[in-house]
């Protein structure tokens, strides 16, 4: 179980980060930010240097994990939910805890606002909670005018596929099977090739019914790992 450092602010965390910024990473940072319309800030930092920081910040309360959700700085908000991701891959987590980082997480989702965000926490902070408890927001997420929140969706059911659960991974690619935004068809794709190393059978029935008419990228994702004639069979429908 985690101890909480109260000494662990957002503003010593934002100290820290700031010492990373670099000016040559900064077009390469913009260039990853994917939310169009929303105005953010960037520092240009590295993924792997902001990572670091957060395992060092780990103990953080989770009001202080809030202000940084709040921040308008891009980096700020990929260190606060990779705190949160820590905290929730802590062995001896708390159920209490998980519904913590779980409510923080969907009240503050318009603040996670990138796939890579989504990405980085939505398995262990939102399905590591929703495993034991009835996942009926999957379902509404996966129908939400925010793309975000559709992928996260998909992704938090990675934590049910380690678990050999994959219902909720198919059945939530049935929503969005024919979504419109090409990182929701990635994740798709990405997602029910992972649950069909659970379960072969269930992959290739899936796409018995929908290779003809998903979108090609989640067709070619989902298929990555099949036999090269499978790929080849399922890529002429």
């Amino acid at each position: 179980m985690i101890t909480i450092d109260k000494s662990l602010t957002a503003d010593l965390f934002l100290r820290d980060l700031s010492s990373l910024r670099s000016e040559s990473k900064l077009e390469t940072v913009q260039k990853f930010y994917r939310d169009e319309g929303f105005e953010s800030k960037f520092l240009g930092i590295k993924m792997a240097n902001i990572f670091a920081l957060a395992k060092k910040y780990i103990k953080m309360p989770i009001e202080e994990i809030k202000k940084l959700l709040d921040n308008e700085y891009y980096e700020a908000r990929v260190g606060a939910v990779s705190i949160m991701d820590f905290q929730a891959r802590e062995k001896k987590i708390t159920q209490d805890k998980r519904k913590e980082l779980f409510d923080l997480y969907i009240s503050k989702h318009d603040r996670i606002n990138n796939w890579d965000m989504v990405d980085r926490s939505a398995s262990y902070v939102v399905g590591g909670y929703l495993y034991d408890n009835p996942c009926d927001i999957l379902y509404k997420l996966a129908k939400s005018e925010n793309p975000w929140e559709r992928r996260t969706a998909i992704v938090a059911t990675y934590y049910f596929i380690r678990q050999n659960d994959i219902e909720d991974t198919f059945r939530i690619a049935e929503i969005l099977i024919n979504d419109k935004h090409d990182l929701i068809n990635k994740a798709v794709g990405s997602w029910i090739r992972e649950a069909g190393k659970r379960d072969k059978r269930v992959l290739l029935s899936f796409l018995n019914q929908y290779a003809s008419t998903m979108p090609r990228v989640t067709l070619r994702y989902a298929v990555e790992k099949l036999d090269k004639w499978e790929k080849e069979y399922y890529m002429k429908k």
